[in-house]
């Protein structure tokens, strides 16, 4: 089976991903995050700081990475998260501008102003979607949605507010449902997640909830959490 977990910022995709991954031994795939790819593809930058040409890029890479990691699992794998939020989190942007921080004065019926350069976005995002789609279409055979319930990480990589939060949410549901692939919603603590999706799939646990989830939580603490600012700081210390 290939299996994708998907969700907003800060459903907790990748630790149920890493956790399910150990319970039920099965291969795990994902991309880079975007605070792993933003001292390749702009160094220096945080992520609120990137353009919408920047995005873009950040967002092909990423699209990329997972199909070339998809390819290599022919027999099934989890995927934390899929081309779809990537896509989301850039679409969304047309609603709520390009640093979404920047509109929280906004109503829930207000847009940003749609600018030439907005418009040209706006039309990117269409056509990368189209791909995009196909590609996940294609690949899965079924998501576990995490809903928004859990509070947004404060750790400076995330440039988004409780409305950009529920757009994508509400987003990448209306897209999985729209491409026929079916979505089980799994929520509660994350033992309750994993044996929700135990139990759905038929999974067999080859060892406890607990010892998977302790492994989960050393890999993502290995993960590299520095903000940007903060690693050009320290380069430039040191020099």
């Amino acid at each position: 089976m290939k299996l994708a977990i998907s969700g907003t910022y800060s459903s907790g995709k990748t630790l149920t991903s890493y956790a399910l991954a150990h319970y039920v031994d099965i291969p795990r795939t994902r991309a880079r995050t975007m605070r792993e790819l933003l001292p390749i593809a702009v160094p220096g930058k945080t992520l609120e700081e990137c353009s919408g040409a920047e995005l873009i890029q950040l967002i092909v890479r990423r699209h990329v990475e997972r199909c070339v990691h998809e390819s290599h699992l022919t027999k099934g794998f989890v995927s934390d998260g899929s081309s779809l939020q990537e896509w989301l989190y850039g679409a969304v942007r047309v609603i709520v501008g390009i640093n979404p921080n920047d509109s929280v004065h906004l109503s829930d019926v207000e847009t940003v102003e749609r600018t030439p350069d907005m418009e040209f976005f706006d039309a990117v995002m269409t056509q990368l979607g189209s791909a995009i789609k196909d590609h996940v279409r294609e690949t899965y055979d079924a998501f576990v949605h995490l809903p928004n319930e859990l509070e947004l990480a404060k750790d400076g990589h995330r440039p988004v507010n409780e409305r950009f939060r529920r757009l994508a949410d509400e987003g990448i549901a209306g897209a999985i449902d729209e491409l026929g692939i079916p979505r089980h919603v799994v929520g509660g603590t994350l033992p309750e997640r994993l044996n929700k999706i135990v139990d759905l799939f038929g999974f067999a646990p080859v060892m406890t909830v607990e010892e998977a989830i302790e492994r989960a939580r050393q890999e993502y603490q290995a993960v590299d959490m520095t903000i940007e600012s903060d690693r050009a700081w320290a380069v430039s210390a040191v020099s």
